[in-house]
């Protein structure tokens, strides 16, 4: 579990990232560089914490897909009354969303603190569809990673690297990237006691057997550190991709349940994917986003239209929201 907070987080310079591309595409040398990065071992913080939430509360977990539209997609939270919010697939620092930290301005525009950790070292300017939204030819940072968002504080902030193939930097793409899935977390306090929250994105090139080893690991970390306090874990679980397009056939909920975690992914015949700015494929309807609660009574589940004013899609995902109504006796 990696502890250290780096504000800002620094950034390798270019000529550094354009020598990466340029390394053996193997597992020792991978490792060896994300190690030696500071950026890729440390949580970046910032916004203004304020008192302890109260429940009952709302949270909502979104798949903002690089968050081209910061500001619209803040609107659309606020709108949900959502006290904290987990996001995942949030730019810093890349050319596709005009070099902006995302988060930051997220966080901004709905007066919250926040953290961020780096899952991704960006070394081109994305796919092809996010060339056409470039600003510039090269990224200022190159950062792409999970967030954490909260009208209070967010203490002892974390970051959980994921067991994984680095399939991203071994395997050739047009998207090369330097780093593997992660989880990054904190301690939310509110009037009635403290509970852990965690926003991750599992593998989506991947199977079920190693999604559910990414699920086990954030478990097995989170317990170990926060023994007996109630856990909510979020985002996008990446649930039937590569294996069909069910989320039934997933393991990770057996797996969840088993060590007492409830499951919440809003109306069961409700998708959470839709055709977006960046993913153009009409046809293509998966269930990938999902809330595991233990210690936290859940009224409710919900999934919201990602839609601005003009019905123009935020993301290729729909946020999901639920509501706690307190600790479970």
């Amino acid at each position: 579990m990696i502890r250290q907070c780096l504000s800002p987080l620094p950034a390798p310079p270019l000529a550094e990232r354009r020598a990466l591309l340029g390394l053996d595409r193997d597992l020792a040398t991978h490792d060896r560089q994300l190690a030696a990065l500071p950026c890729m071992t440390a949580v970046e913080t910032g916004g203004a914490g304020g008192a302890a939430l109260s429940f009952p509360l709302t949270v909502a977990a979104w798949n903002v897909e690089r968050c081209l539209f910061p500001e619209a997609a803040a609107t659309l939270l606020r709108d949900t009354g959502a006290s904290l919010v987990l996001l995942s697939e949030m730019d810093s620092g890349m050319s596709r969303t005009a070099q902006r930290h995302t988060t930051a301005e997220m966080a901004r525009h709905l007066d919250m603190s926040w953290a961020y950790g780096v899952e991704f070292l960006e070394l081109s300017l994305g796919s092809e569809s996010e060339r056409a939204f470039c600003s510039d030819a090269e990224n200022l940072r190159g950062f792409h990673g999970n967030a954490l968002m909260s009208q209070g504080h967010l203490a002892d902030p974390f970051l959980i690297r994921l067991p994984g193939l680095r399939h991203w930097f071994l395997q050739a793409t047009d998207q090369p990237r330097l780093g593997e899935r992660m989880a990054i977390g904190a301690r939310i306090d509110t009037a009635q006691g403290p509970f852990i929250a965690v926003s991750t994105h599992l593998e989506s090139v991947a199977d079920a057997a190693q999604r559910t080893a990414q699920m086990q690991h954030i478990m097995d970390q989170v317990e170990a550190e926060y023994p007996g306090l109630p856990i909510l874990i979020g985002g996008d679980l990446n649930t039937g991709n590569h294996i069909g397009g069910d989320w039934r056939a997933e393991t990770l909920f057996d797996h969840a349940r088993a060590r007492g975690f409830a499951v919440h992914g809003g109306p069961e015949n409700l998708m959470t994917t839709r055709p977006s700015l960046i993913t153009r494929w009409p046809d293509r309807a998966m269930k990938l986003d999902w809330f595991l609660t233990r210690g936290l009574r859940v009224s409710a589940s919900a999934i919201l239209p990602a839609l601005d004013s003009e019905a123009q899609p935020l993301s290729d995902h729909d946020p999901i929201l639920c509501r706690i109504d307190g600790f479970e006796a």
